[in-house]
């Protein structure tokens, strides 16, 4: 029996060892976790991604806004050493690299550490003619004894039942935070079923400042947490943020492969016999219009006057003749992968005869 017990003392350090050795560290949080997207480990990987995808970003724009910087430099993070502004312009400047070599044309709110004023973001994107808008954040807990809350979030601005709501926000926002998400191996948080969120979950009825005030399709990442543990370890790191970006670039590829409608104006057409006016569109995409996603509002009220011929994709609008004065006619519609059409205003202006 004592030679017995003996022989498990023996072994002991050694079973201790190995116990250390296959879990020691597995609860760790000092532990620093992240994995190389299939294009960072094999090269030919990304030369096959970009000459699938590059003809997308030809002739795009795109504006990127590194959020705050400069005298904004409020969230630092866990110990001190995840600081979002300098965060936020890192991974921008690697989504500017990677949209460059696809052959698409970037303009950014600033690309170095400097103060720029919300507004100021905005009215540049909006004058720059750019297609798209990306602000790029990284979150904080409001509880400063969190340490553990993260998740990856990309919102849009207002809510469906709104006037001012597009649809094609929405489209954009799901293509890159599905693919943000999944580089960065992080969950959407428990708030959306898909990680995309109103800006209104926010701000009520007002949203994120730079999504309200911009003209163009424009969402806004969040991509994690400073204030966490875990991840503020994994957003310092330079590697890291370039995953991040590729993230948001494979999300852009995703989005703009599926083609996005486009909405001209034709002619409008006076029919003395009916008293109304015909205003034509053309509604063009080349996978097809979705004939149940169109919708008219004119003067932001729905309107229902209208047809639309899927042979020759023209959208034509019944008006009164009689409603004299100028009018806007605001027009949504997707094609059949989903995507919606850009924003899309006119403005008609009903003359009276004689």
């Amino acid at each position: 029996m004592d030679r017995l017990l003996f022989q498990h003392i023996r072994y002991f350090p050694f079973i201790v060892f190995i116990f250390i050795i296959l879990f020691g560290g597995c609860g760790s949080s000092l532990n620093t976790y992240y994995e190389l997207p299939v294009e960072f480990r094999f090269p030919e990987k990304r030369i096959e991604l970009l000459k699938i995808y590059s003809p997308y970003f030809i002739g795009k724009k795109f504006f990127i806004d590194p959020g705050h910087g400069g005298i904004d430099r409020n969230n630092i993070g866990y110990l001190g050493k995840a600081v979002e502004a300098d965060i936020n312009l890192k991974v921008a400047l690697a989504l500017k690299m990677y949209i460059d070599e696809a052959g698409g044309i970037v303009e950014m709110s600033r690309e170095k550490d400097t103060s720029v004023d919300l507004k100021v973001r905005s009215a540049v994107a909006n004058i720059s003619g750019s297609d798209i808008f990306i602000s790029i954040h990284h979150n904080a807990s409001g509880d400063k004894n969190d340490t553990w809350t993260n998740y990856t979030s990309t919102y849009y601005h207002a809510k469906d039942s709104d006037y001012v709501f597009e649809p094609c926000q929405r489209d954009l926002a799901k293509y890159i935070q599905r693919d943000l998400a999944y580089a960065m191996r992080n969950s959407g948080g428990i708030g959306s079923f898909d990680g995309t969120y109103s800006d209104y979950n926010i701000y009520p009825g007002q949203g994120f400042s730079v999504l309200r005030l911009s003209k163009i399709p424009a969402v806004l990442v969040e991509c994690g947490y400073t204030t966490s543990e875990f991840e503020s370890r994994r957003l310092v790191i330079d590697e890291f943020t370039r995953i991040e970006a590729w993230g948001i670039f494979r999300g852009l590829c995703r989005y703009l492969a599926n083609g996005i409608p486009k909405i001209q104006f034709i002619e409008s057409v006076p029919n003395n016999a009916t008293n109304e006016l015909t205003i034509s569109f053309g509604l063009n995409d080349s996978s097809g219009i979705n004939t149940n996603t169109i919708k008219i509002f004119i003067d932001s009220v729905s309107y229902k006057s209208y047809k639309f011929n899927p042979k020759d994709n023209i959208l034509s609008i019944h008006y009164p003749a009689s409603n004299y004065g100028r009018h806007i006619i605001k027009i949504l519609a997707s094609n059949v992968k989903g995507n919606y059409a850009f924003p899309f205003y006119y403005n008609i202006f009903v003359e009276k005869n004689g």
